[in-house]
């Protein structure tokens, strides 16, 4: 009775990890590796397995941008075309830890929108395809161009990773109006370059800017596009966000310029001013937030694209 007893308690506790595992996403890194592979492929090097202490001897000029996403490990291998040898594609699978950190890494090796509807987000070209999905960040390179075959590596890694968490929800804070396609990033830390703001999210809208220029003794409007940068730091509570606002009016009165005595429709916790590198800024505190909208160059322009940010802040 009593080994009964014990061998039913070992299945139920048997059954709760595995249950755990299966709802947390976590599975062993290399068996998302795809083992349905393209007619014509084979597998010819790898998996290799890499962690904190071994990822400088994978990819060493990079391993420090990974380290400050949070990098837990890795796996590598190298597929090829078995009637073409020179015809390869490079395999990454990085486990970042969370979803959040996925995205992050994902937002700075992602260079303009181009998806091919892969996990969360994703990019493509005629030789790389990029995408994130849960805390997993998967990266391929093709020595030739081969689009359909990445598309289907990256699909059937996609469906075997398990990790059903939503992206990071700041992302849906940005307004879609203007916003420039695949410019949301995701900084660990330095956002904007103010180690002040610490972590937090940035994107880049295109405002149609007017101005005015000396034509022949004569002034003419010009129209070009601005990127303007709107930004959303994310502090520990809100008197960690209100310390870093009063931190950014320090350092902006020391190297630029600080406007005083003007009212906002933002409320008092503002500053508005202007960076000798970024151009005009407005900045707000919002609980434990830290918002703003850096560049532009109308006033008018900046206080609607913030609102809109700041009315969709849940």
């Amino acid at each position: 009775m009593v080994n009964y007893r014990k061998l039913i308690v070992l299945s139920v506790l048997i059954l709760m990890f595995t249950w755990s595992d299966v709802s947390s996403g976590s599975t062993a890194i290399e068996s998302i590796l795809p083992k349905d592979i393209p007619d014509g492929w084979a597998l010819i090097d790898g998996p290799h397995l890499y962690t904190k202490k071994t990822l400088f001897e994978h990819i060493d000029g990079q391993a420090e941008l990974f380290f400050k996403y949070g990098f837990q490990k890795s796996v590598f291998a190298i597929y090829q075309k078995k009637k073409s040898p020179e015809n390869q594609i490079e395999l990454d699978i990085y486990d970042m830890g969370n979803v959040l950190q996925a995205f992050g890494i994902f937002s700075r090796f992602r260079n303009e929108d181009r998806p091919i509807g892969i996990g969360l987000d994703s990019f493509s070209d005629d030789r790389s395809a990029s995408f994130y999905k849960g805390k997993y960040f998967v990266m391929l390179y093709a020595t030739e161009s081969n689009p359909s075959i990445l598309k289907q590596l990256a699909m059937t890694i996609s469906l075997k990773i398990l990790d059903r968490s939503n992206p990071p929800k700041e992302i849906n804070y940005f307004p879609e109006n203007g916003l420039k396609s695949g410019s949301i990033q995701y900084f660990p830390e330095g956002l904007l370059g103010h180690q002040f703001l610490k972590r937090g999210f940035q994107g880049t809208y295109i405002e149609k800017y007017e101005d005015k220029v000396e034509v022949e003794d004569k002034d003419k409007a010009r129209t070009e596009d601005k990127e303007v940068q709107l930004f959303i730091a994310i502090f520990k509570d809100s008197h960690e966000a209100m310390s870093a606002l009063k931190v950014y009016r320090d350092d902006l009165s020391k190297k630029g310029r600080v406007h005083v005595g003007i009212s906002s429709q933002f409320g008092s916790n503002t500053l508005k001013g202007e960076d000798p590198y970024q151009g005009q800024v407005i900045v707000v505190h919002k609980g434990f937030y830290v918002v703003g909208v850096v560049g532009f160059g109308k006033e008018e322009y900046a206080k609607n694209l913030l609102a809109e940010f700041i009315r969709n802040i849940r």
